[in-house]
């Protein structure tokens, strides 16, 4: 069995990831950085490039093309939502697009924003999701709407939280709420539906049917979509509610699946390398999951003690330090994660053996950013930690700024593009 990213491969392609920073956790989908210059230490004073003010609140990513920089931003009652792009060079804002005015329902404000899921983009376009209010796609020279679908709905019961991803033409979305669940692959230049697969697990040890309001954490999720290869077969990794799927990418068919019934609200993406997909379960009794895909429809219990069978089987799992909204980061044979309480892990990536783990302080939203040889961790509070990213751990920096991070960080060329609850900055070293 052969599995690898889906990825560009030419020079001149990596040359250009190494540039932009397209979608939730970049070029790769991992939060990995190529460049070899991001600065270490800053502060409000320091090795600050720009600093905009971002109107509204929003938790989405910021991306990367060109001489561009956009994030979507929404009122406090998600009536209003927007699309905000910034000059890369200078940072200031070129368009302020109102996308979508909505009928939103309450959300769970501690955990999320009504302008959550990181847009994407590409040379001409940025595609960008607010849930089941909306989708859209903007000419990013004019800000001028090319599309929109209203019509993929679901109770998202706390909000939306999954970003789409691109890939080939195709823009693959996954929407988890209480009555609804299932995964959609739009056409990127029209926005009409290439497939459309509901989940496949059937919450059976949920309660009665009918009632999705008094089980609805345990239904939804707030996941991003990840490529893979397994094959020669294009595979759609999508994490859904108590169950990790993959999908074929060309036409939506189930290949495999994995539950987790003991977790639910899964709400990150999943990082693939070494042959594996590693993922977090989810919020409850999750745990770590390395994920050896493969077979057609064939399904796994992640809890069973059963041995392994023909299909997709489990390298390993581990509870010990699951993070539950930070994504992990694979940096060579080495895994990261970022428990929200402010624990840091390193695994081996092959076998799951824990090589250390140790208190960074603080609580953590974002997913860190990774190079070759560091990993930075952003905090709600504002301060940043770096570490190496090691087998043995080392704090390299602290660096506070004003207000904390729910969004993930990007990174382009040798800078850091960093979205604070209020600002958006880009930091890099300076004379």
């Amino acid at each position: 069995m052969k599995l690898a990213l889906l990825s560009l491969v030419s020079a001149a392609s990596l040359l250009a990831a190494d540039k932009n920073w397209p979608e939730f956790r970049g070029p790769r989908g991992d939060g990995v950085s190529t460049a070899t210059r991001l600065p270490l230490n800053w502060s409000e004073h320091r090795n600050v490039a720009w600093k905009t003010a971002i109107h509204d609140k929003g938790w989405s990513s910021p991306v990367i093309h060109g001489d561009q920089v956009w994030v979507t931003t929404a009122t406090d009652d998600g009536r209003r939502l927007y699309a905000v792009c910034l000059d890369r060079t200078s940072g200031r804002v070129i368009h302020d697009v109102l996308v979508f005015e909505a009928e939103q329902p309450a959300l769970w404000k501690r955990y999320n924003s009504y302008a959550s899921p990181t847009p994407a983009i590409e040379k001409g376009r940025l595609y960008v999701s607010f849930g089941e209010a909306g989708t859209a796609c903007l000419d990013t020279r004019t800000g001028k709407k090319l599309w929109e679908r209203r019509d993929l709905k679901c109770n998202h019961f706390r909000g939306a939280g999954s970003s789409p991803i691109l890939h080939g033409g195709v823009l693959y979305l996954n929407f988890d709420g209480s009555d609804r669940q299932f995964i959609v692959a739009l056409d990127a230049k029209t926005g009409a539906t290439r497939w459309q697969q509901n989940r496949s697990i059937d919450y059976k040890d949920l309660g009665p049917e009918g009632k999705p309001e008094a089980d609805g954490d345990l239904r939804k999720a707030f996941a991003t979509c990840g490529l893979t290869t397994v094959d020669g077969i294009p595979h759609l990794v999508s994490q859904g509610a108590k169950a990790v799927y993959g999908l074929d990418a060309r036409d939506g068919h189930e290949l495999w699946r994995v539950e987790e019934r003991t977790s639910h609200s899964a709400g990150t993406r999943p990082v693939i390398g070494h042959g594996l997909v590693f993922v977090p379960s989810g919020w409850s009794q999750g745990q770590t999951l390395a994920i050896r895909p493969g077979g057609r429809g064939s399904v796994l219990d992640a809890n069973a003690e059963a041995p392994l069978t023909q299909g997709v089987q489990l390298a390993w799992k581990s509870k010990r330090g699951t993070p539950k909204k930070p994504s992990l980061t694979l940096v060579g044979d080495l895994l990261f994660g970022i428990e929200d309480g402010g624990v840091a892990n390193c695994w081996e990536a092959l076998s799951g053996k824990l090589v250390w783990s140790e208190r960074l302080g603080g609580n953590y939203s974002a997913s860190p950013l990774a190079t070759r040889d560091r990993l930075y961790c952003f905090s709600e509070s504002g301060n940043t930690v770096v570490i190496a990213a090691d087998r043995t751990f080392r704090r390299l920096a602290d660096n506070p700024l004003d207000t904390g991070c729910m969004a993930s960080p990007a990174a382009a060329g040798e800078a850091l593009w960093v979205r604070t609850q209020t600002h958006l900055y880009r930091l890099e070293e300076r004379p």
